[in-house]
């Protein structure tokens, strides 16, 4: 680790760790609320400071600028413990960081020291129904009306749904120029003609729905950046989060990995403990070889990133894919270890099984990791 990390990072971690150990392990195995839950793990994570790495010292940040290094060790740690206080402290991340990186002085003022105590909710709305991976093809409108823009369309699978203070929309201001005519605003959860149409029950619960905008009017002001640079904020905001997903998948597969071995070494069968058969022996040893390794890839991908590396996209593609990937297969093996005892609902191995699934897929699927990688390489 000390390659890629100073000591505040370690010191970071090593609270961030205890936290966890004293906060989330060994919770209950659901919520009865699952809203009032995510409000409450923001509140938490802003009063113990977490969410100041995802926002710059000057607007009530951690540091000078956000670092990558920073949230890879706080979702690691945090998905370890509960992989809704990760998606929590994640999106705090995803919905903040393209008015730290494009937004007016005025507007970081607004919204950023509020995502930094946990007093607001941030998300970040691209996807639609017609646009996923190709976010090229959104159709959501937004038409200037004087000093203001009126927005229409509809936006699926946002995270905090319902729940969030406002909004990083992304919405085409000339959708003849198509790509260059997309431009990012922020909406405030509270402008008229914002309308949560559904709470999308999804495999690994957390907040997730559908937006509609029917004539949502917002001041001109509300655009983060110029006109047309929607897409290079999305993808910039995209680019530090990335690396931080293969990290929530390491700390996922960590738990995995030391609740199979606890489990291998308590379970008696034939007489003694399975840890002890040489099969067991080696889906442990395989688990822990992959994890390692794709913690590397995530660690050497966030450095690459805080040090602005020219191949830092390619090497967060590479992490993102390799560790949610590998995470899968540890968490999988792990289940098995467990046996049937593993497939009850409620069960840690189970709440991994479903966890570990969204994150192959959401920021870049891992098919379009490949394809960024790919053309990394015969560029």
């Amino acid at each position: 680790m000390l390659p890629f990390f100073d000591q505040d990072h370690l010191a970071l971690r090593e609270r961030v760790r205890a936290w966890v150990e004293a906060n989330l392990i060994g919770g209950p195995a659901g919520e009865k609320n699952l809203e009032d839950e995510a409000r409450r793990l923001v509140k938490r994570l802003g009063e113990v400071g977490f969410n100041r790495h995802a926002v710059p010292r000057a607007y009530g940040g951690a540091r000078e600028k956000v670092e990558a290094r920073d949230l890879c060790i706080l979702r690691e740690e945090l998905a370890r413990g509960s992989a809704l206080a990760d998606t929590m402290f994640g999106m705090q991340g995803l919905g903040s960081y393209s008015i730290t990186l494009a937004g007016s002085d005025e507007q970081k003022r607004r919204y950023l020291p509020k995502v930094a105590s946990g007093e607001a909710i941030a998300a970040f709305a691209i996807t639609e129904p017609d646009a996923g991976s190709d976010v090229a093809s959104l159709k959501t409108l937004a038409a200037r009306r004087g000093k203001s823009f009126c927005l229409t369309g509809t936006k699926r699978f946002i995270s905090n749904a319902g729940i969030a203070d406002h909004y990083v929309v992304f919405a085409s201001t000339e959708p003849e120029k198509k790509a260059k005519g997309v431009s990012a605003f922020i909406v405030d959860a509270n402008a008229p003609g914002l309308i949560v149409k559904e709470k999308t029950e999804v495999l690994s619960p957390h907040p997730i729905g559908v937006l509609a905008f029917e004539n949502c009017e917002i001041a001109e002001d509300a655009m983060i950046g110029k006109a047309g640079e929607g897409l290079n904020i999305a993808f910039g905001t995209l680019d530090l989060l990335r690396c931080t997903v293969g990290a929530a998948a390491v700390g996922l597969a960590q738990r995995a990995l030391e609740e199979a071995v606890r489990y291998a070494g308590a379970r008696q069968q034939f007489g003694q403990a399975i840890a002890r058969f040489q099969g067991i022996q080696f889906k442990l040893a395989d688990m822990a070889t992959e994890l390692e390794a794709a913690r590397l890839l995530v660690y050497q991908a966030a450095w690459a990133h805080d040090c602005g590396n020219e191949d830092a996209k390619q090497k967060s593609s590479m992490a993102k894919l390799y560790a949610t990937e590998a995470a899968q297969r540890i968490i999988d093996q792990g289940l098995q270890i467990h046996g049937g005892v593993g497939l009850i609902a409620g069960s840690i191995m189970e709440r991994l099984y479903r966890d570990i699934r969204a994150l192959r897929i959401y920021e870049g699927t891992s098919e379009i990791q490949k394809l960024v990688i790919a053309r990394g390489l015969l560029k």
